[in-house]
């Protein structure tokens, strides 16, 4: 367990210092210099601690098991499916909702594209997100993190502990990220809800795919364009949520507790 609680102090420790320029005007500390995209700089701390942690209690062998996990691709294709399709269809069904309900029109224009990246076309913005906060995010939290939990509860439980300190993590970003800084206390509660709901939804990937920190960092990034796209309305995000809820409460009851996936759940052995 100390290696856990040491992982976590590390991974908010690296983010939270890397965003410091960001968050201390809030505090009325101003004049340290902040570097572009700053913000996705932060990113790489749950990584850097996954691996700081590793190398220190294992060596290069267990940097290299999780290395090896990052690039584990030979996963069934129904993964890719579920991670590349699911979600396109979840922002149509979405879209499909708030037309119907909302009388909005539905477009695909902007989806895949976000105006704080101009430049990016969709496979450019996708890679970004899978380079940043995919990576940079899942290599600790499910890479790391969530199979030590699982030496020692089953994959809910051990998701459920994950969350607190996932959506914990994300505690700078509401005073300086606009659209966390604009929360209030439903929208946070939202905001904490799909994080339990998305931890759900890794952890089976995870479990389900023999470990593969790929796939899971895959659907972190689709997570990002259809949740953030230019085109993507109040209205669709709630319709999204609402489904993406519904999807994780089905895979817990279908998997079950103990392992939420069809196949034993991924905890380290050593």
């Amino acid at each position: 367990m100390k290696n856990l609680l040491l992982y976590f102090a590390l991974a908010y420790g690296i983010s939270w210092l890397v965003w410091l320029p960001l968050w201390l005007p809030y505090l009325g500390i101003t004049g340290l210099p902040v570097l572009p995209d700053q913000h996705y700089l932060g990113s790489y701390g749950p990584a850097l601690a996954a691996l700081i942690v590793l190398y220190v209690t294992k060596g290069k062998e267990g940097v290299r098991d999780l290395c090896r996990r990052v690039f584990l691709w030979r996963v069934a294709p129904v993964w890719y499916a579920v991670v590349f399709g699911g979600m396109f269809l979840l922002f149509i069904a979405g879209a499909l909702i708030a037309q119907e309900v909302n009388g909005q029109a539905f477009t695909l224009r902007g989806f895949g594209v976000n105006r704080e990246f101009p430049a990016l076309n969709m496979t450019g913005y996708f890679l970004m997100n899978l380079l940043t906060f995919g990576f940079g995010e899942e290599i600790g939290w499910r890479g790391f993190a969530l199979p030590e939990l699982q030496r020692r509860f089953n994959a809910l439980w051990s998701t459920l502990i994950l969350t607190l300190f996932w959506a914990t993590w994300h505690t700078p970003a509401f005073f300086y990220r606009p659209g966390y800084s604009s929360m209030g206390a439903g929208d946070i509660a939202g905001f904490f809800f799909s994080i339990l709901t998305g931890s759900v939804v890794l952890t089976w990937l995870y479990n389900s795919t023999k470990g593969s920190i790929l796939i899971v960092a895959l659907l972190h990034a689709m997570v990002e364009m259809i949740f953030v796209s230019d085109n993507i309305t109040p209205e669709i995000s709630m319709y999204e949520g609402m489904l993406f809820m519904l999807a994780a409460i089905v895979i817990v009851f279908w998997t079950k507790p103990m392992h939420l996936s069809r196949l034993p759940r991924q905890q380290n052995t050593s």
